[in-house]
């Protein structure tokens, strides 16, 4: 097998154990494969750099479901469709939407004091 040596610059001097790492990577895995998982962590690390990463499903459900009454549960699910139409603008997946209204009839059956 051929064998090429690549050089390039980073920002940051790496610790030994980082360089093997590299060394390990660069060795072992096709091109491809690293080309693809260097892509998928630019994107990721732009999204975070720019403020608009996605956060998991767990945050997603908290924040939707936060400081709801029963009477504002009840309600969003009266108005169930137009409240899936705002979910899916807002990139929402379906399973996603499904655990929210599984929460709000939760707290929809739970008496206000």
């Amino acid at each position: 097998m051929e064998k090429f040596e690549l050089k390039f610059s980073v920002t940051k001097k790496p610790t030994d154990s980082q360089a093997r790492k590299l060394q390990e990577y660069f060795g072992e895995m096709p091109m491809e494969e690293i080309l693809s998982g260097l892509y998928f962590a630019k994107s990721r690390w732009s999204a975070k750099d720019a403020g608009v990463l996605k956060v998991g499903r767990k945050s997603i459900i908290k924040k939707e479901i936060h400081s709801v009454t029963s009477e504002q549960a009840q309600w969003r699910l009266k108005n169930w469709k137009m409240m899936i139409a705002n979910y899916r603008r807002l990139g929402y997946s379906y399973p996603t939407i499904s655990r929210i209204k599984k929460h709000f009839v939760e707290i929809s059956k739970k008496r206000t004091r």
